[in-house]
């Protein structure tokens, strides 16, 4: 890929980020709030709109922009393998369960049925389908393979990831000390779903981790931190206030705990590759 279209490419994917969410949560959502439509279905709708529109700028971005197949980003039709479902699941259900295993108490107040659908729609359509499916195929489908095709897999995996690990700071008042352990996290977190997407080529198996992820550990049901989560149906707030493990202002998500298994999750996906071109 030319050094023009690389940059364009990195140029549109940030842009189809943003535009899809004006569309999907600045226009069309009002408008279902307008009309009285249940939060729990405001928020299945807006997670499902969030990844259909990103899905069809990037294809038209690709086919008619680039002329180029979708696969060529590793977005080819969506197929999910069975062992990187199960690690989906698996990598979130371990963190939580070693904090749950740390000193700390649950926390919940009483709310109706219909709130606590809200909460677990918005945390599983939202923050998990929404989230997961527009930042993998942007991420590591647009701008991962853009990077790949002009300098080589190496800096196709590091440089998104940088990037992808600075969005989660832009805006936010976090100490110098969050930030920088945001950064490492985000960089690490970003260079797992890569390989991930790598290994398998596809994005959608990248999109299921990072989905699941998004689901169990920022979703609306258990939430884990420092102080009772005001969106979450029940709260485990933990005694520690050590940084490593808290993660800072950011969570749980930059702590040491999470960073390590984006690290054994990233070293099997690599591992897997090897004894693939084996």
């Amino acid at each position: 890929m030319k050094t023009g279209k690389m940059i364009l490419t990195i140029a549109v994917s940030v842009a189809f980020l943003i535009l899809s969410s004006i569309l999907s949560q600045g226009i069309v959502m009002p408008l279902l709030a307008m009309a009285g439509v249940p939060a729990w279905l405001y928020h299945i709708v807006g997670g499902l709109l969030y990844a259909a529109l990103t899905y069809a700028m990037v294809w038209l971005y690709c086919t008619k922009c680039l002329k180029t197949e979708l696969s060529a980003f590793l977005i080819p039709k969506c197929r999910i393998r069975l062992k990187w479902a199960a690690a989906a699941v698996l990598l979130p259900t371990v963190v939580s369960a070693i904090y749950l295993l740390l000193p700390g108490s649950y926390a919940a107040d009483p709310l109706d049925a219909g709130t606590k659908l809200a909460f677990v729609t918005r945390g599983a359509f939202l923050a998990g389908v929404g989230a997961g499916v527009v930042e993998e195929l942007l991420f590591r489908g647009l701008l991962m393979n853009a990077v790949i095709q002009k300098y080589g897999r190496a800096a196709g995996i590091f440089a998104p990831s940088v990037l992808f690990a600075s969005l989660h700071i832009i805006g936010m008042k976090f100490s110098l000390l969050s930030c920088v352990q945001v950064m490492i996290a985000g960089t690490f977190v970003g260079v797992m779903f890569s390989l991930i997407a790598l290994e398998g080529r596809s994005v959608w198996n990248s999109a299921i981790v990072h989905a699941v992820w998004n689901m169990i550990i920022i979703g609306g049901g258990l939430t884990i931190g420092t102080e009772v989560n005001e969106y979450a149906v029940c709260s485990y707030v933990l005694e520690t206030r050590s940084f490593l493990l808290t993660g800072g202002e950011f969570g749980i998500e930059s702590s040491v705990v999470s960073i390590i298994g984006y690290l054994a999750v990233g070293l099997v996906a690599v591992g897997m590759m090897k004894r693939g071109r084996r």
